[in-house]
């Protein structure tokens, strides 16, 4: 892969929480080089409150951030996609649309910080970690030497940054 610009989409389930903080992160963190979107199979139809505000006191652009259906980028005029990863299990295990040119793919599955129960600080505890292993994950993928490597080795990068913690 030689390109100067690389684009990613983050898939989830219902698209308010861990690919939306995915998208922001890689569109600030990669500027110039990436270009982000998230979607979801069954989307929630709004962002997460707390995924804003997360980004928001972290300094990351919140405009424009929106719940969308995978469906719009698997559309003939959709951006050709790079490379898809799926940030939840859900999305991992279901079917997804033929994506054009047949994108890079992998699984980085994070715990989904919207549907844990307790506190106000277990909720936000949840909520920190999920963006902390995004952030640390986007990171590794915006130092990759993609254009040096082949498709098999870039494929083995991506899954072992799915493993990543914080």
């Amino acid at each position: 892969m030689s390109k100067s610009s690389y684009n990613v989409l983050f898939i989830c389930t219902g698209n308010s929480a861990r690919s939306i903080m995915a998208e922001a992160i890689l569109n600030q963190q990669g500027a110039g080089r990436f270009r982000a979107w998230s979607a979801g199979s069954h989307p929630a139809g709004q962002v997460h409150p707390r995924a804003i505000d997360l980004l928001a006191r972290n300094r990351f652009k919140t405009e424009g951030l929106r719940s969308k259906n995978w469906s719009e980028f698997a559309a003939a005029d959709a951006p050709h996609m790079d490379f898809v990863l799926t940030v939840c299990d859900k999305a991992a295990g279901e079917i997804c649309p033929v994506w054009p040119g047949q994108p890079m793919s992998a699984h980085w599955g994070v715990e989904d910080p919207a549907s844990v129960k307790g506190g106000e600080d277990v909720i936000q505890r949840a909520f920190n970690d999920a963006f902390m292993v995004l952030s640390r994950r986007v990171a590794l993928l915006t130092v990759l030497p993609i254009e040096k490597l082949d498709r098999l080795a870039l494929n083995k990068e991506l899954a072992g940054i799915g493993q990543v913690r914080a």
